[in-house]
């Protein structure tokens, strides 16, 4: 009798959670209410964009004008004081830039990530990661040197350097 209860205690559970399964599994009825409700919510932004094209929007506000570009390793800089590392700063970075410019992009990688370096390199040297570093004003400035940074590099095809991550680690 003790060894078949194992054996029974697993086919009670098995029939309880496929019968639960069975019970909270939506009905085809809800599935097909759901499709309903969400097709006319896709129609809201088809008109919206028919209200882009008349000029009523400002220009470059549609999502396919710009593609994303993430850098694929994090930028780490050092925080140097009194000749001594007192910190170590991680940053990833993207490039919002017009589309088709992936190729160039991959071509110019290398040369990029070291112009962006040597840009967190004198930030980080002008106390930029002193203190408040995440203030807006001192992040203002530190995009404006990275886009500079692209711009060389890329040409106005790029239109932001997005920083999506940054962190601070004391040593």
């Amino acid at each position: 009798m003790k060894k078949l209860l194992p054996v029974i205690f697993l086919l009670v559970g098995l029939g309880a959670g496929i019968g639960a399964g069975v019970m909270l599994s939506p009905s085809e009825s809800k599935e097909a209410a759901k499709q309903e409700k969400s097709e006319p919510k896709a129609e809201k932004p088809k008109e919206k964009s028919a209200k882009a094209k008349d000029g009523k929007a400002g220009k470059k506000d549609k999502p396919s004008d710009y593609e994303y570009l993430k850098l694929t390793k994090q930028f780490v800089v050092p925080v140097v004081d009194s000749e001594r590392i007192e910190a170590l700063v991680t940053m990833s970075l993207s490039l919002e830039i017009t589309p088709g410019m992936t190729e160039a992009f991959y071509a110019v990688e290398p040369k990029l990530r070291d112009g962006f370096l040597q840009v967190m390199f004198d930030h980080a040297n002008t106390g930029g990661f002193d203190g408040a570093f995440t203030e807006s004003d001192n992040l203002k400035v530190l995009r404006k040197a990275l886009l500079e940074t692209a711009r060389r590099d890329l040409g106005d095809d790029v239109s932001q350097v997005l920083i999506m991550s940054v962190s601070r680690q004391d040593v």
